[in-house]
C-alpha cells in the first residue's frame, strides 16, 4: 500500500531521530476476533531496542516483540484490513493515518502530545487469573467458541479483580489441609465458580468449597454446572447462612443483603475461621434503627450523606467486633464505583495476638453514643 508511504518514512525517520514515543492501532475493522487496539513502544532487550506490540483483546493482553523492519511489516498488515486508524507519536509532532472502508487513505499533522519519551522497560502483559474455561460457558460470560460476550466484560473483569484480592488473602493465610472454603450467598456462582477453578485447577490447592443460597433454582443449577465441568469437590446447598453447621476455613459473603452479612460473619467467628472475607450490602438495620433520632451534625441533616455514614458506621462497628473476636481487620475497595457503589470489601484474618477488649469495647461503645444506635445486629448475634 504505497499510500501508507508517508507514514512509515515518518516512522523510521523518528526512530533515527530518536525522539519516537509510540504507535496506537484504533477502529477496528471487525471485532470477532476480539483484538480492540494495539499500542507500540520502544523497549530494550538484551541491550538492542525493539517495537513492542501489546494487543489489547477483550480477554487478555499479548506482546510480541519487533525490529524496525518486522515492525513495518507488522503495521502494515494490520492496517490491511484489521483497523482503520493509526497514530504515530513522536516528540516533533503527531502523525495520524485513517482508512476508509473503500481503503481511501488521509492524512493529519498536529503539534506534539508528548514532551518526553517513556522509559524502555519491558512490562509484562497484566496476568489474568480467570482462565477461559467451559464453566464461564455455561454461565453465560463466554460464548460456544470460548469468546468473552462483550456485554459480560464488566463480570469478566469483576471476576479477575476477585481472584487477585483472595491470591493475596490466601498467600498470607495458613490454611489446613483440604481446608474447607465457604462462600455465603453464592448466588449463580460466577466468583464460586472461578475461585475453584483457580485454586483447584490452576493451583493446585486441595480445598472443598460450599456455596450456600437460598434460592433452589440456581443451587440445582450451580450443582449441575459443577458436574459438567467436572468440579467434583465444589457443592451448593439450599439453606438459610444461619442453618448451615459445619467447619469453616475460609468465609466468603458477598452482597449478602443486610444483616445476612452479620449472619455469615458470626458463623465465621464461631467456627474460628482463618479467614472472613465480606463485601456488605444494604445496611438497613442501622438506618432504620435511628430514623426519626435528631442528629447533631449538619451533615447528617441531607439523606445521601446520613446513608453514607450509617454505612460507615455499620462496618466500622463490624470490624471492630470481629477485633474483639482476634482478627486484624481492614476495609478497602473491592470494584470500581463505575459497577457499583456497594463496593467495600471488609476482611478479618485470624491472629494470634490477644485482642485488647476493653479498648475495643470503649470504641463501640463511643460510636455508639455518637449516633444513638442502641445495638448492632451482630452484637446480638454473639
Amino acid at each position: 500500500m504505497n499510500e501508507l508511504s508517508p507514514f512509515f518514512n515518518k516512522l523510521s525517520e523518528s526512530f533515527k531521530q530518536d525522539n519516537f514515543v509510540k504507535i496506537t492501532l484504533s477502529k477496528p475493522a471487525y471485532k470477532s476476533d476480539g483484538l480492540l487496539n494495539v499500542y507500540v513502544r520502544l523497549v530494550e532487550i538484551k541491550g538492542e531496542q525493539q517495537f513492542s506490540f501489546t494487543y489489547h483483546y477483550q480477554t487478555n493482553d499479548q506482546v510480541k516483540n519487533y525490529n524496525l523492519a518486522d515492525a513495518q511489516t507488522e503495521i502494515k498488515e494490520q492496517l490491511s484490513g484489521k483497523f482503520r486508524a493509526a497514530i504515530l507519536f513522536t516528540l516533533e509532532e503527531d502523525f495520524t493515518i485513517q482508512l476508509s472502508k473503500k481503503g481511501k487513505v488521509s492524512t493529519r499533522t498536529g503539534y506534539p502530545s508528548f514532551k518526553n519519551k517513556p522509559p524502555k522497560t519491558h512490562d509484562k502483559p497484566k496476568t489474568k487469573r480467570a482462565a477461559l474455561g467451559k464453566y464461564l460457558t455455561l454461565l453465560g460470560v463466554c460464548d460456544e467458541q470460548g469468546v468473552l460476550i462483550p456485554k459480560m466484560a464488566d463480570k469478566f473483569r469483576q471476576i479477575n479483580k476477585y481472584l487477585e484480592i483472595i491470591e493475596g488473602l490466601i498467600k498470607n493465610t495458613k490454611l489446613p489441609n483440604q481446608a474447607h472454603i465457604v462462600d455465603m450467598g453464592s448466588g449463580k456462582g460466577y466468583l464460586t465458580f472461578a475461585l475453584y477453578d483457580y485454586l483447584v485447577n490452576q493451583r493446585k490447592i486441595d480445598v472443598q468449597i460450599t456455596g450456600i443460597e437460598l434460592r433452589p433454582e440456581l443451587v440445582v443449577f450451580c450443582n449441575e454446572t459443577a458436574k459438567k465441568c467436572g468440579f467434583e469437590n465444589l457443592k451448593f446447598e439450599a439453606k438459610p447462612i444461619e442453618k448451615y453447621t459445619d467447619k469453616i476455613d475460609v468465609l466468603i459473603a458477598l452482597h449478602a443483603c443486610d444483616t445476612a452479612t452479620d449472619d455469615a460473619i458470626y458463623k465465621g467467628l464461631s467456627s474460628n475461621a482463618e479467614l472472613i472475607i465480606t463485601a456488605p450490602c444494604c445496611h438497613k438495620q442501622i438506618r432504620q434503627q435511628l430514623k426519626g433520632k435528631e442528629q447533631e451534625s449538619p451533615i447528617l441533616k441531607y439523606g445521601i450523606f446520613k446513608e453514607r455514614q450509617y454505612e460507615m458506621v455499620t462496618d466500622t462497628m463490624r470490624a471492630l467486633i470481629m477485633e474483639k473476636h482476634q482478627y486484624n481487620t481492614k476495609i478497602f475497595e473491592f470494584i470500581s464505583n463505575e459497577h457499583t457503589r456497594k463496593n467495600v470489601m471488609l476482611v478479618g484474618t485470624k491472629s494470634n495476638k490477644k485482642p485488647d477488649s476493653e479498648s475495643l469495647n470503649n470504641k463501640i461503645s463511643s460510636i455508639k453514643q455518637m449516633f444513638g444506635v442502641e445495638q448492632h445486629y451482630l452484637e446480638g448475634l454473639i
